[in-house]
């Protein structure tokens, strides 16, 4: 590790150390090390924060685990941070997704070392080089300054350290061989009593320690030491030497001159055949039969492939691959095609186990039986198989030594029931299947992930193809796509309809799919007759008893949420917990694969799964709880949405509220982007919220929710789901006798299908909100609907009626000392002026707007107003003051996220810049409000396009109109 002056570098074969040039770094607190450890390991690659978590406290992790973990990274950071001499050279933590990586420099880590040095020594040593092959090997062991890791807490320091020991121990023992073979013996002796007395119960130590101690004329002590290693084996292990050591022993005895001593490098005496040093291995074929029908997951594929050297080789280190995803999803099928695949890359054979995590007779296999299974398979007696688990492991790892074998884990329920049966030393692949997510096996053993989801629709098609032929499904397309959305593109379902199709020639495609479409909300359709491992409801069930009632009732009440996917605290507030306790729940779930966490903090079910759960909770909740679960979700996503509404819309009257149902914690905001965010996250869970309060018996909800909504959606030009929304709650309030809702319903509707341009509908729905709300003596809501309906006659072109109610809206605004009403009329007025060509008034308006607009912090419709002010200032062939108009207003728009008036003020800009000869710049801002209003669907796209197809035939004048200010109910 010399000759870095200028960058960092890393131990972890010993205490975990870094230095920079010749100045050893404090890297902090024994945790922090572990960090740091954890990240080293991983070789550049990025750690997940949940395998950090797991690393360094494993299940006893404290409250504040990711703060503490943040603030050790932030740590690191400052203590690795390169200094400006070395910028380019240095390793840095960089944050990827909700982890880290390092980036190590080359050679900055000794692992890395040791291990590229054995790895030569070994291509040396296959080419009889012996002599640089032990130089390289000595090398390689100076590289350690003690056990690896040492003084770290944490499961991954105890798992890691005792792997990586092992390897240094198996390497010093290779190193030891290659010496006592090129003549060396009398030099190794002394290390090799030291080491026999360390480890009694390395078989391969003894058997060197007899052999050097034989060539050194020294056979007495030779058969000695054989006699105390036996003594040890029988004592503690109940079992013999294996047959390598005592072949020795017989051979030493006999004075077999094949062990004769060679000179240093010189050649080695011959070998009898008739009495080889190591005994013949049984070579077990243990992989179930690939699927001939086999499909798809080329992707997946190739990031398993890639886990292997391209030469074909064997992997230097032991490669572990853990196959995880819910059930049904195919992973079995994959890990066994896989694995037939690359077979023949490991001639000293496969072992395979069923593991049976999940599994309908509920009786797991234990890692001592698989291991006493893996021994039999490898020709070991049963009476020579110790009785302990650690036993039973070591001698497990020691037959796997030096060989090249693929173990194939399938179907693992935890870390703890695969950790034992992981080889110990280099040339093995292990394959890992399970529906829990392996994060411990991660983490501490450094297994490469891969979660499978659902088919692509391709391959779903192609996987019925395989089963059903390709004349089948081309005389029914729509059929087979049917088919393949009812079974939701999980592999299992669609093998059991496959099969009953095959079952049944004669039915058409689409009958079955019709037989699906039937039994939609039931899993009835994909059971799988006589096999209990081919029903989809009963494979699910194995995965729903497997986790905690806590979590059982969590994933039931799911079934209930009917948006696309929920937040932990929507969750919380479903099942009425503590949102921490939520969490761990989801956690829990997420693991399972019964929940998908596509996003931090973010969930979703896969469809079936949808319908196991509403199979689940109709059976298992009370209608009231079932009831009690929905009101509570409504009402948190009613009230979440209120705490966002001033922050979008301040000063707006607000809607009455009941108090949230008890256990029910809406969030809070602080800011104004925070409340924008929230809304547009959960936007489909919004929209879906109304239908279901709407359909639930929760009237109140339906109407009160697009109400609350109203500003985000108008910032966000959400027409089509204002609309949906809007016109379901008016339905809700009116099927309700609640006039009151009705009358908010009204003036919600005709604010949406007035931004979407359809004003006569508008125009309508406002006169019946004016008639309610005078009925109900709302004189504020009767005020709001007089100023919206001149907005109204304004958009319209109606300029005559627009005056009309402009005027009487401000009017009314300014006798009740409302200075937010007064400011938002006086702009509107200020466009139809403008729109009637009298610029010189619409200047006047705009100003004393902008005026009362800034003091009351309105900057809403202070963007619109300076967007009306632009295309006045055009109509004056002052383009200069329009374009500077429009940038003004343009900052103002995104600084609230008005992204509708962002594009309408981009579109006038490019209006403004090809009057002004730049047709260039024009062109630019078009496209920008062209991108708007494609990505939002709006109906002024096309406007945009003529544009750009047309720009020399811009807008007239007189066909100039401003952006929308309107009052809102």
């Amino acid at each position: 590790m010399s000759g870095y002056k200028n960058c960092v570098r890393f131990a972890v074969l010993g205490p975990v150390r870094a230095w920079r040039g010749e100045q050893e770094l404090d890297l902090g607190s024994p945790q922090q090390r572990a960090v740091l450890a954890t990240l080293l390991l991983r070789r550049g690659r990025a750690v997940a924060l949940a395998e950090l978590l797991d690393a360094v406290w494993g299940e006893e992790q404290p409250t504040a685990a990711v703060s503490v973990l943040r603030t050790y990274v932030s740590r690191l950071r400052k203590v690795l941070e390169p200094g400006p001499e070395a910028a380019e050279t240095r390793p840095m933590v960089v944050s990827v997704g909700d982890g880290y990586l390092i980036r190590l420099p080359e050679g900055g880590l000794d692992l890395a070392v040791f291990e590229q040095r054995v790895t030569e020594a070994r291509k040396l040593r296959a080419a009889g080089e012996l002599s640089a092959a032990a130089e390289l090997l000595r090398a390689a062991l100076d590289e350690w300054q003690g056990a690896a890791l040492g003084g770290l807490p944490g499961p991954l320091a105890e798992s890691e350290g005792s792997r990586l020991n092992e390897e240094r121990l198996t390497t010093l023992e290779t190193w030891l061989d290659i010496e006592v073979e090129r003549g060396r013996h009398g030099e190794v002796i002394a290390e090799l009593s030291s080491l026999t007395g360390k480890y009694p119960l390395r078989e391969q130590l003894c058997r060197l320690l007899m052999l050097a101690l034989y060539r050194s004329g020294r056979q007495a002590e030779a058969l000695a030491a054989y006699r105390s290693t036996r003594s040890t084996l029988v004592a503690e292990l109940g079992i013999e030497p294996g047959a390598p050591l005592r072949d020795l022993h017989d051979r030493i005895l006999a004075a077999d001159t094949t062990l004769d001593p060679r000179t240093p490098d010189g050649p080695a005496p011959p070998v009898s055949p008739a009495s080889p040093a190591v005994l013949p291995a049984a070579r077990p074929a243990q992989l179930p039969a690939d699927l001939p029908t086999f499909v798809g997951r080329s992707a997946e594929l190739d990031k398993v492939r890639a886990l292997l050297p391209e030469q074909g080789g064997a992997p230097a280190t032991v490669v572990i691959s853990a196959i995880g995803g819910m059930a049904g999803i195919g992973k079995t099928t994959l890990a066994v095609h896989w694995a037939h695949e690359i077979a023949d890359r490991f001639p000293d054979g496969q072992l395979y186990v069923n593991l049976r995590g999940f599994d309908p007779t509920g009786s797991l296999v234990t890692p001592d039986e698989a291991i006493r299974a893996f021994l039999g398979a490898l020709g070991v007696p049963p009476m020579r198989i110790p009785a302990g688990l650690d036993a039973q492991t070591a001698l497990y790892r020691s037959m796997l030594a030096r060989r090249r074998m693929l173990v194939l884990l399938d179907n693992a329920r935890d870390t703890e029931q695969v950790r034992p049966l992981l080889p110990g030393s280099p040339g093995c692949l292990v394959i890992v299947t399970g529906r829990n997510q392996l994060t411990g096996l991660v983490a501490a053993e450094g297994a490469h992930p891969l979660t499978l989801d659902q088919l692509t629709p391709a391959e779903a098609h192609d996987l019925l193809t395989r089963r059903l032929g390709t004349a089948r499904l081309a005389a029914e397309p729509q059929a087979a796509d049917e088919i393949i959305t009812r079974c939701a593109r999980l592999p299992l379902a669609l093998a059991i309809v496959a099969a009953h199709a095959v079952a049944h020639p004669g039915f058409p495609l689409s009958a079955i799919a019709e037989e699906l479409s039937d039994s939609h909300g039931s899993l009835d359709a994909f059971a799988g007759g006589d096999d209990i491992t081919t029903d989809v409801r009963a494979v699910f069930s194995w995965s729903y008893k497997a986790v905690s009632a806590p979590a059982t009732r969590l994933f039931r009440l799911l079934g209930m949420h009917s948006g696309p996917d929920i937040s932990a605290p929507a969750a919380a507030a479903l099942a009425g917990l503590p949102l921490r306790e939520a969490r761990g729940l989801l956690v829990e779930l997420t693991r399972a694969h019964l929940l998908t966490e596509y996003f931090p903090g973010r969930y979703t079910l896969h469809d079936l799964l949808r319908v196991y759960a509403t199979e689940r909770v109709r059976a298992e909740e009370t209608p009231q709880e079932r009831k009690r679960a929905v009101e509570r979700l409504l009402a948190w996503y009613l009230h979440t949405a209120d705490a966002a509404y001033p922050h979008i819309t301040p000063q707006r009257r607000r809607i009455s509220l009941e108090p949230p149902p008890a256990r029910c914690r809406p969030l809070e905001f602080r800011t104004h982007d925070q409340a924008l965010d929230w809304c547009e996250t959960e936007r489909a869970n919004l929209v879906s919220a109304v239908h279901q309060a709407a359909g639930s018996g929760l009237p109140g909800i339906a109407w009160r929710l697009p109400a609350v909504l109203w500003g985000f959606f108008y910032l966000r030009s959400h027409t089509h789901d204002w609309v949906d929304t809007a016109r379901t709650g008016l339905a809700a309030a009116r099927a309700d006798d609640d006039r009151r809702g009705e009358a908010q319903g009204l003036a919600d509707l005709a604010a949406a299908l007035r931004c979407s341009g359809r004003l006569d509908e508008a125009i309508d729905h406002i006169s019946q909100a004016m008639v309610a709300y005078r009925e109900l003596g709302d004189t504020e809501g009767r005020r709001s609907a007089v100023s919206n309906l001149g907005d109204a006659y304004l958009q319209s072109g109606r300029l005559d009626k627009a005056v009309e109610y402009i005027r009487r809206g401000l009017a009314n605004e300014r006798a009740t000392g409302s200075v937010w009403g007064e400011g938002i009329s006086l702009c509107n007025l200020g466009d139809v002026y403008q729109q009637l060509g009298r610029l010189d008034e619409a200047v006047g308006c705009l100003e004393q707007a902008l005026d009362l607009l800034r003091a009351n912090g309105n900057r809403w419709v202070e963007g619109v107003a300076l967007d009306i002010l632009g295309t006045t200032q055009r109509r004056r062939h002052r383009y200069d003051d329009a374009v500077e108009y429009y940038h003004q207003a343009l900052r103002t728009h995104r600084d609230i996220g008005n992204r509708w008036g962002e594009g309408h003020t981009l579109g006038n800009l490019g209006d403004a810049q090809l009057a002004a000869g730049e047709p260039e710049a024009a062109r630019d801002s078009w496209r920008q409000a062209l991108a708007i209003f494609v990505e939002f669907d709006h109906q002024d796209a096309e406007k945009i396009r003529e544009r750009l197809d047309r720009p020399e035939d811009g807008p007239p004048d007189s066909d100039v109109q401003g952006a929308t200010a309107g009052r809102g109910a």
